[in-house]
């Protein structure tokens, strides 16, 4: 949210007041909580300047080590029916001192000071180095020009810092100069919008910066002050925390320690899916053709997947096999696993008035309803379609039913879709919960459903969900794909991004329609993205409109996905290594090139090559002419000086420099760092 008019004023039909200063302040040291007192305007000097004015009142308090929580309040309100992100605190042992200028407080090796004076300086340092910076004219209560009160902050932004993550977003990888809303929208890959928001950023000055809501936070990251990064939230309170760390990956690794850790996967999830596509015509003979090719082509499958078609058209989601196509389902799930293939089924949290779900829902209060009691309905996506409410605890086991019933026939798992489009105008949820926060939050509770579901049934082992929405948490309940990317390479390329900022954001698992789900790939296309897509965490063929196996698209094609599929089957003892980093300590799988090389400023832009764990390095080929120009850095440690060598080709390349080279469709930029042989596990 902008509201400033250039340097000095402030935008018509706006109106702002700054926190002056720290005039009083509360120590409460058996709860670890410090209290203080700030008038809005000016400082106050004298009795009289404490009539007819706003306080703002801010609670610092630690959830666990190493994290320091702010808490900006004008008027207290009721949090009764305002969805909470489920947080994982630990004692910190804070220390609070209290001398002459200052006060400060300590949890870990992060220290906040809060000046005493006329002025609001708040100085947050980790093991005494100074890592972020909030100074006069930065906390504001703001009213916007529809009179809608808003609580905002500002953290400097130092020569050289540079900000990254704020969710799966299309946008520049690094997030200076932009203005991010965490909404979750369904948007496709080439906007602005992004299906999975989250309100935490990671500077590379070493901190980490999370806003605790669920709802909307709009950040301007230089774009309004470009000296500062702005956040702020419509109500009359805002919660952040700033967490301290070594470096990108502790942060990460302390706000997933917060928020939860991703879980481990089962070892068949690495390998090939292969989807029947969007809206193609399909049924068991098609399937069984698709698996079979596969097998007859050498190219090894993991899982087949039904899109949405597997049920009767305008019927989304009524969880029952059209039986005009599959008129034997358990037979035909049993013919799959009999070939070694696991089975994803597509739902959504839709409920579509022609589907026979729709009467017993609506009967028995498990949708979203309207505030004079009736169902929510729309005609966007399904006509006449329900949301199904998971604040109603019978609602929640009622979906969970449908879901169970089809694992007793043979799925495996399920492909969560939409979980965006969720209303906040004229609609109440059954626990009574304000319907602003739960749009952004009503994705966890989704996917919190299905994916307990396929533990409960599998084992917790073997759960997986493959997720489009996410918000804070959403990481416990992987893995998640890029969404609906068009079949073109900026369109390949804006999804790697994202699957980078995404990695930034605490998910550690990530994958995307390869070859894009838009339109018809070329046959140059489909083998460059190929390479890409098993080179990821995970790795699905899907389409909207056209077949994704690749026989259609010419024998090299074929060649390509088999190679590279049995590649990647090589690589899954690495890869289940890999995993447990990522299980541990929050690192994603595949990573940003400045999470691996921070002290490497050529590393600090990169978003056109990455990281797969901490042994490869992976560059993307985005031309036709099959030309990749890649950087290759500096190991460090025993390894320093030494060279990288391509997984393929055996070719050695020195450190510190770019490189600019053509391949061919079987080989690309896959460089394993010096000493290392992922091969071997």
């Amino acid at each position: 949210m902008k509201f400033l008019n250039g340097g000095w004023m402030i935008k018509d039909g706006f109106d702002v007041k700054y926190a002056a200063n720290i005039y009083s302040a509360d120590i409460a040291r058996d709860d670890g909580v410090l209290t203080l007192y700030s008038p809005f305007g000016t400082p106050i000097h004298h009795p009289g300047q404490t009539l007819d004015g706003g306080l703002l009142t801010t609670e610092v308090s630690s959830p666990r080590p190493d994290v320091i929580t702010v808490r900006m309040i004008n008027f207290r309100t009721s949090r009764e029916h305002c969805p909470a992100f489920a947080l994982h605190t630990a004692p910190a042992h804070v220390s609070i001192v209290e001398d002459d200028e200052a006060w400060t407080y300590t949890s870990g090796r992060l220290t906040l000071r809060i000046a005493k004076g006329d002025v609001i300086d708040f100085r947050y340092c980790y093991d005494g180095k100074e890592i972020a910076h909030s100074g006069p004219r930065a906390k504001a209560l703001v009213g916007d020009d529809r009179g809608v009160l808003h609580v905002s902050e500002q953290l400097d932004l130092a020569v050289g810092e540079k900000i990254y993550g704020l969710g799966e977003r299309f946008t520049n990888f690094i997030k200076n100069g932009q203005s991010v809303e965490i909404w979750n929208e369904d948007g496709g890959t080439g906007t602005e919008q992004a299906y999975k928001n989250v309100p935490f950023y990671i500077s590379n000055r070493n901190y980490g910066l999370f806003v605790e809501t669920p709802g909307k936070v709009s950040f301007e990251i230089g774009s309004e002050k470009v000296s500062r990064v702005q956040f702020s939230t419509p109500g009359e309170e805002m919660t952040y925390s700033v967490i301290g760390g070594e470096s990108m990956k502790a942060i990460l690794d302390t706000y997933t320690d917060l928020t939860g850790k991703p879980p481990l996967l089962p070892d068949w999830s690495y390998g090939l899916w292969l989807s029947t596509s969007f809206t193609t015509d399909y049924d068991e003979k098609t399937v069984m053709g698709f698996i079979d090719g596969m097998a007859q082509r050498h190219i090894p499958l993991s899982v087949f997947h039904f899109d949405c078609r597997w049920m009767k058209d305008l019927e989304w989601c009524n969880f029952t096999w059209d039986e005009d196509k599959f008129p034997d389902p358990e037979g035909m799930l049993s013919r799959i696993h009999d070939r070694g293939v696991k089975v994803c089924v597509w739902i959504n949290p839709y409920i579509a008035q022609k589907s026979p779900l729709f009467e017993e829902g609506a009967r028995n209060g498990y949708f979203i309803r309207r505030t004079d009691g009736s169902v929510w309905q729309w005609d966007k996506w399904q006509a006449g379609m329900a949301i199904v409410d998971f604040t109603n605890p019978e609602a929640n086991a009622w979906y969970q039913g449908k879901l169970e019933h089809l694992m007793d026939q043979g799925v495996d798992c399920f492909k969560t879709d939409f979980g965006e489009r969720i209303p906040v105008q004229g609609v109440q949820y059954y626990d009574g919960s304000d319907p602003e926060l739960m749009h952004n939050y009503y994705t966890y509770l989704y996917n919190k459903a299905v994916y307990e579901t396929v533990a409960k049934k599998r084992g917790a082992d073997q759960a997986i969900v493959f997720a489009r929405s996410a918000t804070v948490g959403g990481q416990q309940f992987p893995v998640h794909w890029g969404g609906d990317c068009s079949s073109n390479y900026p369109s390949m390329a804006e999804s790697l991004r994202a699957g980078l900022s995404f990695g930034m954001s605490g998910f550690g698992y990530w994958s995307h329609d390869i070859a894009g789900f838009e339109d018809k790939p070329s046959a140059d296309l489909y083998k460059r993205w190929t390479q890409f897509g098993l080179l990821s965490s995970h790795s699905r063929y899907h389409g909207s409109t056209e077949y994704k196996v690749p026989w259609l698209y010419g024998d090299e094609a074929v060649e390509v996905s088999r190679e590279f599929t049995e590649l990647k089957f090589k690589l899954r003892p690495y890869l289940m290594r890999m995993a447990q980093e990522t299980h541990e300590h929050g690192v994603p799988m595949m990573r940003a090139m400045v999470l691996e090389f921070q002290n490497d400023p050529t590393c600090e832009d990169l978003d056109t090559q990455y990281m797969l764990g901490d042994d490869i390095l992976v560059a993307p080929i985005f031309s036709e002419d099959g030309t990749a120009r890649f950087y290759v850095p500096d190991a460090g440690g025993p390894q320093a000086g030494q060279a990288w060598r391509n997984l393929l080709t055996g070719k050695q390349y020195e450190p510190g420099r770019w490189y600019t080279e053509r391949y061919d469709y079987h080989t690309l930029p896959v460089l394993v760092r010096p000493g290392a042989d992922p091969l071997q596990g």
